[in-house]
């Protein structure tokens, strides 16, 4: 599959919204505050025949930059490899430390995807998700797998 990366713009909100969905809300808590994806910055994939097939949304602060929503609407494709070196390089480009996201504990898939790149595994924030479902109460208890969803896994990349 080839595809190119583009820059999202103003136009493209309602979309990210769309993507966004499947968290049953316009915003995602990541370490105990709302984050909405639609006012970020971020990039999409987008194949040959002008399909979008991926999405990712970052928030720079200060010298660091959380990857915020990381989506690959087909695996094993490179799109989420593609978009996030995308990320890495504007966040080098803007003299960023470290590069830096959230997942939750039954995400295997993610952890798996994130390890196998050379993120570090930064933090365990064990319980966050007690807190997170006061200000998100649509966050499920079970997750894939059914795995209990407890916790908040920090991975990050520390840069030079």
């Amino acid at each position: 599959m080839t595809f190119k990366i583009k820059k999202i713009t103003r136009r493209d909100k309602t979309w990210v919204n769309e993507v966004i969905s499947h968290w049953l809300a316009d915003f995602i808590i990541t370490r105990g505050r709302k984050v909405y994806p639609a006012e970020l910055p971020g990039f999409y994939a987008e194949d040959e025949t002008g399909k979008r097939v991926g999405l990712v949304t970052y928030e720079i602060i200060g010298d660091q930059c959380e990857v915020i929503t990381l989506d690959a609407f087909e695996q094993y494709k490179g799109i989420g490899t593609a978009l996030m070196k995308r990320v890495d390089k504007t966040a080098r480009k803007a003299g960023c430390k470290r590069l830096w996201f959230i997942t939750t504990n039954d995400n295997l898939a993610a952890i798996r995807f994130y390890m196998r790149r050379g993120y570090t595994l930064a933090a365990v924030h064990v319980n966050a998700l007690e807190h997170s479902r006061k200000l998100k109460p649509s966050i499920p208890k079970i997750g894939h797998f059914g795995i209990p969803m407890r916790d908040e896994i920090e991975f990050e990349k520390l840069f030079k």
